[in-house]
This record gives C-alpha cells, sequence and structure tokens, in this order.
C-alpha cells in the first residue's frame, strides 16, 4: 500500500483521494482547537503561505481523542480555525487517530513511521507528561496526543514524524531539504 491508495473523507461532503495529490509534499497533522498546541496553527498556515506554490499541502484532521479538545462539528471547527488563525489549508472531517474507530490512513501513518525523534529536554520533559495523561495512545507507535505531524515527500513516502511540541517553524528546514 501507498499513501495515494487512500481516500479521506472531506469536511463538508465527498471524499479527498489522495493518488490526486501525487507530487505534492504533504504535512498531515491531527488537531484539536481547544489544546495548548492549538496556536500552531498560525505557524501551519505561515508553511502553508510561504511554500504552498512550490507544492506543500497541509491536511488538517481534527481530532476529539486527547482530553476532548476538539469538541466541535465539522463546520464549528473550521470556522473557529479560519476566524481566529485565518487558516486556509485543507481541514478535513474529524477522526479517530488510535483505536478501533481509527482513520486508515494514520493506521498506515504509524506503521510508516512508528516513532518521533524528540529533541531538546523541554520537549522530553513535555512528552514524558503527555503521555502520563494520554489514555488513547495504548499500542506501541499510537499518537501521544494533538499535533503529531507526518512529512511526506513527493514521492509519497513518509520521511519524518513530529512530535506535539515541535512548532511548525521547526518543521520548515525539513521541508525545505524537501521542495
Amino acid at each position: 500500500m501507498s499513501i495515494y491508495d487512500y481516500k479521506v473523507k472531506k469536511r463538508r461532503e465527498g471524499e479527498l483521494d489522495l493518488a490526486t495529490l501525487q507530487g505534492k509534499i504533504l504535512l498531515i497533522v491531527n488537531t484539536a482547537t481547544g489544546c495548548g498546541f492549538t496556536p500552531q496553527y498560525e505557524g501551519l498556515e505561515t508553511l502553508y503561505e510561504k511554500y504552498h506554490d512550490q507544492g506543500l499541502e497541509i491536511l488538517d484532521f481534527p481530532c476529539n481523542q486527547f482530553g476532548h479538545q476538539a469538541p466541535g462539528d465539522d463546520a464549528e471547527i473550521h470556522e473557529f480555525c479560519t476566524a481566529k488563525y485565518k487558516t486556509q489549508f485543507d481541514q478535513l472531517a474529524k477522526i479517530d487517530v488510535n483505536g478501533e474507530k481509527e482513520e486508515p490512513l494514520f493506521t498506515f501513518l504509524k506503521a510508516a513511521m512508528p516513532e518521533e525523534e524528540v529533541k531538546g529536554l523541554k520537549n522530553k520533559m513535555a512528552m514524558k507528561a503527555i503521555e502520563k495523561i494520554s489514555t488513547t495512545a495504548t499500542k506501541p507507535g499510537d499518537i501521544k496526543w494533538n499535533f503529531t505531524k507526518f512529512l511526506v515527500d513527493r514521492a509519497g513516502n513518509v520521511v519524518k514524524r513530529y512530535v506535539p511540541t515541535c512548532t511548525p517553524a521547526e518543521i520548515e528546514k525539513d521541508l525545505v531539504d524537501l521542495l
């Protein structure tokens, strides 16, 4: 299987066939509107505006599995993101990233890149705290919290997985290397 074999539910109607994104750099993120990491939307939008014309697509998947921090429906979540952070990138339907009802795309992503690199003492301490409160991360490779990010190259290879504490600005160098 390849990332291009997946279709995901759009926020409104229909599906997004990831095969239509071949040749693009993808940054795939599970998000939440009421999380301490929610301000990362600003950095994601900055990356999108800066690199979209060079082939970057950001796929935003709201998820309510971590602290129930994405309680609204798809329309409410979209309205919040566009009003507060002026997001323009693709926001898809709310999903689960772990467990029995997890989105198959995230099953694929987790299998392709099961571990994140955690750099810096501050990030390591934050991730230890997150791991203690994350109740849905029950298997190795599971997503531990909101704003876990996957970077996919133009050939569809998952090349990096980032912990929630890793900001979009910290991802920029890896992104530029792929562009």
